[in-house]
């Protein structure tokens, strides 16, 4: 009879710094793979203390504490399975990104990370000690070799591992959303399952931390990369992976193999998911936001309604003398829509106050962007009131084309708590309400159908802080600007080569001189949901005094 091996993988959702809770979890698993006679439970990168955490792993106590939690994991998890998950390990003054075997009671095996990202949100270089590449563990009839994460995203830690005696590859990931992040996972490991021809399990975790969402979508890939095994995108799964010994080595049993959504939907779901777990994770149940009648407040607001549930969302229209009575009209059809709570809290009385106030010092001074701004900074302040006597997050609502070109008022519409749409150019906020409108799926806590009024989508949009405002005043038109900015911005592109493209020059340089000098806005601005590979804070990280600017000769 073949030799067989039983694996049961956990695409969870951790915590960061919750060690007791994610302890539970990972006993949880364990207590799955008990169940299913599995030989060994695996669990994801660094599942026991979060990820990322960032300087957290520096703290001694901090280290204590995950030791110690994981000695108590191992006893009691002594009867069983053995159970591998990701924690740091402390060695002498070293720490490093490890994942550690539990059996018997004791931990048996550490296999500590080789390759440390230090690109894009990754500052691995900062936390942890580069080890030596680990050899293959042995569990059972089976030689494993566990490449962590980045590990496997270079052929050296696989090919050593195959070389030395590896007969399948276990790969713990921790690996963030960005749009088009999955298919680039897959075509590495098949590129690592056809240099080693073994077997491999590609395991990721779920869940919102901070900015970074990470999608889960695991797989196990058979010689030849073949796909044995797909785990569903962002949900939480388990399942049990069957190894049989054959005479061409080991191989997966085929598994069941969830259909993967597509941009629009990760995008939404990879916006609404960090939400949710931002305010869960954060202590939080109840969102606020000022409702405008524009698209981006609509499409933050169903974006809440579907993270939380419209009965924990209320939106506030703040109107002025400017504010038309269109404006009025679409913030009321987007609340009914939704069925989230709306109130009206109208800031003339207000703003003629500090008009009052302000009048003795603005003498002989003629009215300018500076009035404009004690509209949005007054909106600011009442919203901010209403979060902290009820205490519900402010959510903010700026896209990414406003945030890149400060198009947005400091400690006004920037004020807040969290923003999911803060990666998302306006132009595809246009297209993901239409795509919203359009779908509906079970993990959306918000109703079903057009939640959006086409004419809040295809009005031009303005920020009504002065009589007859466009957008375009101030701006080129959406889909120049985010073509500008995705050069600029996404892919480093100088102003010559954007010229090039057929791009005006006096608008480029435009451009590029309003994203450096916006930069101390974004440094104070809310986090919000990452998207793309160049998403502001830790993806693009520029001085905010900065004096230099492309000459534009190539």
């Amino acid at each position: 009879m073949a030799e067989r091996f039983r694996l049961l993988i956990a695409q969870w959702n951790p915590t960061v710094g919750a060690l007791a809770a994610n302890a539970a979890a990972a006993r949880a698993a364990w207590d799955q793979g008990r169940a299913a006679g599995a030989d060994l439970v695996m669990l994801p990168e660094m599942f026991l203390t979060g990820y990322q955490t960032q300087d957290l792993v520096l703290r001694r106590a901090f280290l204590r504490d995950v030791a110690a939690t994981l000695a108590q994991l191992a006893a009691d998890c002594a009867d069983g399975p053995a159970l591998g998950l990701g924690a740091p390990d402390l060695v002498g003054e070293r720490v490093y990104n490890a994942w550690h075997v539990l059996h018997e009671g004791r931990i048996t095996t550490v296999i500590r990370k080789h390759h440390l990202p230090n690109t894009d949100v990754f500052d691995e270089h900062r936390l942890y000690t580069a080890a030596p590449v680990s050899g293959p563990w042995r569990l059972g009839p089976i030689r494993i070799g566990t490449p962590i994460c980045e590990d496997a995203w270079h052929p050296d830690v696989a090919e050593t591992l195959a070389e030395t005696g590896a007969q399948i590859l276990l790969v713990p990931n921790g690996s963030p959303y960005a749009r088009g992040k999955h298919d680039t996972r897959m075509q590495l490991m098949v590129a690592r399952v056809i240099e080693t021809g073994l077997p491999l399990v590609y395991l990721n975790m779920i869940g919102g931390q901070d900015d970074q969402v990470f999608d889960g979508g695991s797989f196990v890939l058979n010689p030849g990369g073949r796909l044995a095994a797909q785990l569903p995108a962002f949900d939480s799964a388990t399942q049990v992976i069957d190894f049989a010994h054959t005479d061409d080595g080991w191989r997966a049993d085929p598994a069941p193999r969830a259909l993967l959504p597509d941009e629009w939907e990760s995008d939404y779901r990879a916006m609404v998911d960090s939400l949710r777990d931002y305010f869960g994770k954060s202590g939080f149940s109840r969102a606020i936001l000022g409702l405008s009648g524009g698209i981006d407040s609509a499409i933050v607001a169903t974006i809440a309604a579907d993270a939380l549930g419209p009965e924990n969302v209320h939106c506030v229209m703040l109107p002025s003398e400017y504010t038309s009575a269109h404006s009025l009209e679409d913030a009321a059809a987007v609340a009914t829509a939704l069925g989230v709570r709306l109130d009206t809290v109208p800031i003339d009385d207000p703003r003629a106050a500090v008009s009052r106030a302000l009048a003795p010092l603005f003498a002989g001074t003629a009215p300018d962007v500076t009035e404009e701004n004690i509209q949005s900074r007054l909106r600011g302040l009442l919203l901010m009131a209403l979060s902290n006597k009820f205490g519900a997050m402010l959510l903010t609502t700026g896209n990414k084309s406003e945030v890149a070109v400060g198009y947005c008022t400091i400690y006004g519409d920037m004020a807040g708590g969290y923003n999911p749409i803060k990666d998302l150019y306006k132009t595809r906020v246009f297209e993901t309400c239409r795509w919203r409108n359009a779908n509906h799926r079970p993990w959306m806590k918000g109703p079903a159908g057009e939640v959006i009024p086409p004419r809040v989508i295809d009005k031009p949009p303005s920020a009504e802080l002065r009589a007859d405002q466009k957008d375009e005043d101030s701006l080129p038109p959406y889909p120049v600007l985010d073509a500008i900015l995705e050069g600029l911005v996404d892919r480093d592109m100088s102003v010559a080569e954007l010229v090039a493209a057929g791009f005006d020059p006096a608008t480029v340089k435009r451009i590029e001189h309003l994203i450096f000098i916006s930069e101390w806005k974004r440094f104070q601005s809310a986090p919000g949901t990452r998207l793309t590979g160049r998403a502001f804070w830790l993806d693009r990280r520029y001085p905010i005094v900065n004096r230099w600017r492309d000459s534009g000769r190539g």
